[in-house]
Order: C-alpha cells, then structure tokens, then sequence
C-alpha cells in the first residue's frame, strides 16, 4: 500500500508531502498506482523547480517507493497551485482504487 502523508502549514495549505510504499496493484512494471503517484509527484517537484523560484528539498528513493518534498522558504501561489494540483491528483486516485492500494492523511506541521 501507497501511504502519503500531506504536511499541512499554519493556513492548511500544503507545505510538502511523503509518499512512501508500493500499491502492490498488479505485477512489477505494470502497477498504474504506483506509476500514477510517482508521475504526479514528479511532475510537481519538477515543475515547482522549472516556473518558480521557491527553495525546497526532495529525495526518491525507486527501491522501497519514497518519495519526500518540502518546501524551505517563502512559497509562492504558483507553487501552492502546483501542490493543490497534486493534492487532487492523489485524492482522485484513491478515491477510484480505493483504501486497499493508498491511503493519505493530512497532518499540520
């Protein structure tokens, strides 16, 4: 199972999110949890790097399926759009599979 965690700031907005684990859906390569979540997560640190000038530190680790990423300084609205945007991306894909391959939870930090 998929577990990420949402690491909301004092506004309840996104401030960085942990991902961590396996969907275990169907086979090794052809997992399309496992290749959604890391596709949107991905994309998100990639763009928050490529448009905006908001500091932050992220790690993948492909092996046990950790994924971390934080903002460290000031985020922009362009960056909190982005996060929004994952935020619903993963909602949406627990919502169609279900709790059996990821779960997520919001925690204030």
């Amino acid at each position: 199972m998929i577990q990420v965690r949402i690491c909301l700031d004092a506004a309840k907005s996104a401030a960085g999110i942990e991902i961590e684990g396996h969907a275990g859906y169907d086979e090794y390569g052809k997992d399309i949890i496992c290749a959604a979540v890391s596709s949107l997560a991905l994309n998100m640190a990639n763009s928050v790097e490529a448009f905006t000038d908001d500091p932050f530190e992220a790690d993948v680790d492909e092996e046990s399926g950790r994924f971390t990423f934080r903002f460290t300084g000031p985020v922009s609205r362009e960056s909190k759009l982005l996060m929004d945007s994952l935020v619903l991306g993963l909602t949406n894909t627990a919502q169609a599979y279900g709790q059996k391959y990821i779960r997520i939870r919001f925690e204030e930090v």
